[in-house]
């Protein structure tokens, strides 16, 4: 069905290797959700209420006092930005880039200032806040965090992010000591995280996406205290309008949450696929195949396949750009290609695309 569909638009059929990636649509919702989508979109209801109820019922879920449903996880940030900045102020909310605030320098380490298909930064703009990056690209510690509070501080900004330096930063929980200590909010960007409950006693405001981890349409949950989800629902009539939820993509969510809840770990089952289908490509000259973690220690494994171009006579880069311009477009996840490997991530593989990638990487190289 969704080959003939794809037809139709004149669209490639993709196998998306990457992760949860934006560029190729995050995930594939189950049945169930699309089929809570189809409910949800096709009743009313009023907005308002379903605003408060659907964040009520994620915020027992998560174990907070309050959440909100967002568009994704981006506008969470300029959102909970905007939140903090205004306090929810319905002038200086609407009236938000017209108005000087004087309040708004949001403290980030510069290792976490990333771009994860759009910068961090830009997002902290959007939301009326002035980046003020601590610390070094190698180097984050809590007194760069002291250091640079003062009477202009709205926030602190953490990103929890595979894309933000790992090497030498404090954990979020130390984070969250200083904030505390200093009576400022502590913004947590945990967009692809899976252990959602674990952020939310650190932190005054998180942001999780609703597509990644969760598998849930695009959409993002910001959670956290209820003083600050109030203030961040006084957004929603400024520049959150144009960032606004469908009720269709609200129900969708919800279902993908209660499924969430009881999702089996099949890191396990992908390691073997991985080790049996992909592995044996190491048997083939100039190629290598192993088995890593995720650099921000989450239970994911990958195929990490490192090509010695003197040896393949194909660099990594070469070969990951054959594999996304075949007939069948195959994403990697190509963080590491200027330093000769890419990366097969197993989780959003169906049926039998692990297969594929396996016989198109043989085809390239020549096996």
């Amino acid at each position: 069905m969704e080959h003939s569909l794809h037809a139709k638009y004149g669209l490639k059929r993709v196998i998306n290797a990457s992760g949860r990636m934006s560029i190729l649509g995050v995930s594939a919702p189950t049945d169930t959700v699309m089929e809570a989508m189809r409910t949800g979109g096709q009743s009313y209801v009023e907005i308002a209420d379903l605003v408060n109820k659907a964040g009520d019922y994620i915020a027992r879920l998560i174990g907070s006092e309050a959440a909100v449903v967002v568009n994704s996880a981006s506008s969470g940030i300029a959102l909970s930005v905007a939140a903090i900045v205004t306090e929810g102020n319905i002038r200086r909310s609407l009236r938000l880039h017209q108005e000087p605030i004087t309040r708004n320098e949001i403290l980030m380490f510069k290792g976490h200032n990333v771009q994860y298909g759009a910068p961090v930064e830009t997002m902290v703009y959007l939301g009326g806040g002035k980046v003020v990056e601590v610390g070094y690209a190698n180097e984050g510690r809590a007194e760069h965090l002291e250091e640079a509070i003062n009477e202009h501080t709205a926030a602190i900004l953490y990103v929890k992010s595979h894309h933000a330096v790992q090497k030498n930063m404090i954990s979020f929980e130390e984070a969250w000591e200083v904030a505390h200590r200093h009576h400022i909010p502590l913004i947590i960007d945990a967009a692809a995280e899976e252990d959602l409950p674990k952020y939310i006693p650190y932190s005054d405001l998180v942001i999780f996406s609703g597509s990644k981890a969760i598998e849930g349409p695009t959409s993002g949950i910001v959670a956290g205290k209820h003083i600050y989800v109030e203030w961040l629902k006084a957004q929603l009539h400024g520049i959150g309008r144009s960032m606004k939820v469908g009720k269709e993509t609200t129900f969708g969510l919800l279902q993908a949450l209660d499924e969430y809840q009881d999702k089996p770990d099949r890191s396990e089952q992908e390691k073997h696929a991985l080790q049996d289908i992909l592995v044996p490509l190491s048997d083939q000259p100039g190629i290598t195949v192993k088995i890593v973690q995720d650099e921000a220690g989450r239970a994911i494994f990958r195929g990490r396949v490192h090509i010695d171009a003197s040896v393949a006579k194909l660099t990594a880069q070469e070969v990951n750009d054959r594999l996304r311009e075949g007939e069948i477009a195959i994403y990697t996840r190509d963080y590491g290609v200027k330093q000769g490997y890419f990366d097969i991530d197993p989780r959003p593989l169906l049926g039998d695309d692990l297969e594929i990638i396996a016989g198109r990487i043989g085809e390239i190289t020549g096996g």
